[in-house]
């Protein structure tokens, strides 16, 4: 028998500015594979089809990667704040530069990096004052 982690021992996810949006209009199969690789990290483990964003300093932000029929899509996520896993971005690749993301991408992911670090501080200071 397989443990399964109740709901109250998942890790929070926390969606920062339109990419929860942005992944619930991809195809139904792709919100599928995002969905059960996100809470296989909400588990405490690494999803096999996610791998290392390189430029971020680290292995603290990931992507996973989902094909679907003749194109792919990318969800991107950080596990750098202790206690939550922060979705970045979520968008489908148009990139003709093989598997490199381009840089209009890589910049909002790093604006939303930097904002999902102000919304972590925030929340830090909400529970202490509790």
């Amino acid at each position: 028998m397989v443990y399964r982690p109740s709901v109250a021992e998942l890790t929070d996810l926390v969606w920062v500015g339109s990419s929860k949006k942005d992944l619930k209009e991809f195809p139904e199969d792709v919100v599928d594979d995002v969905g059960f690789a996100l809470e296989t990290v909400q588990r405490g483990q690494k999803p096999p089809d996610a791998k290392v964003l390189q430029g971020f300093g680290g292995a603290s932000v990931l992507e996973i990667v989902s094909d679907f029929k003749t194109d792919t899509f990318r969800a991107v996520y950080t596990v750098k704040f202790e206690g939550r896993i922060y979705v970045l971005h979520c968008f489908q690749k148009k990139s003709t530069q093989g598997s490199k993301t381009p840089k209009l991408h890589l910049d909002q992911i790093q604006r939303r990096l930097k904002l999902a670090k102000e919304i972590h501080e925030e929340w830090q200071r909400s529970r202490r004052k509790t």
